[in-house]
């Protein structure tokens, strides 16, 4: 009877061990699922974050594409319409003299100023159609942007930073300013200005 007690005893240790067994192994591949699973997890967030930076650099490097385009296209496009523009520039002091000719007053020297203003007409008809244009500045308000201010007088019969002279003439070749006009520009008294003011008061 002891011995069929004991027995029993010892089977249900036995089961009872590999219940524990069993558990412990469960646990063990639950663990290791789990580290799996976290592994798995892990990675994709990698590829995820790896994916969006490609996508990042992509859109990225096809702006700055777009971009080299734009820019390339519109250096073209300049170097289109501003073509020319250092033969111009050169040509410029030669129309000045013929200027300077045509307006000395020399005896003798009319049947050569002829021959003269039809040289100077031509050219100026040349560079008008490749879209050369003078700089309109006589009697206009002063503008820094396209003159220079080398000259300064006082003339009491026009405003004050009014231009009464062009000194050199400027040039725009399209938009583009190939060469600001050279100006004398009026600069009246102060105690001009006051008087009329005070008179202006006065009436």
């Amino acid at each position: 009877m002891e011995e069929e007690v004991k027995n029993v005893d010892v089977a249900e240790s036995k089961e009872e061990t590999l219940e524990e067994k069993e558990t412990t192994e469960e646990k063990n591949s639950k663990k290791k699922v789990k580290e799996k699973h976290k592994k798995i997890d892990k990675e994709k967030d990698e590829l995820i974050k790896a994916n969006l930076d490609l996508k990042e650099k992509v859109l990225r490097i096809t702006a700055e594409m777009q971009n080299i385009k734009r820019r390339s296209e519109m250096d073209l496009a300049n170097a289109y319409k501003y073509d020319g523009a250092d033969l111009i520039e050169q040509l410029l002091p030669i129309i000045d003299n013929f200027e300077r000719a045509l307006n000395t007053n020399i005896e003798g020297a009319d049947k050569f100023l002829v021959g003269f203003k039809m040289i100077y007409e031509n050219l100026k008809s040349i560079l008008t159609n490749k879209g050369v244009k003078e700089i309109t500045c006589l009697h206009q308000e002063f503008d820094p942007n396209i003159m220079n201010a080398v000259l300064t007088d006082t003339n009491n019969e026009f405003a004050n930073n009014i231009v009464l002279e062009v000194l050199q003439k400027g040039y725009m070749y399209h938009d583009k300013i190939i060469r600001p006009a050279m100006v004398k520009v009026n600069e009246r008294e102060i105690i001009t200005q006051e008087k009329e003011s005070e008179e202006r008061i006065d009436e």
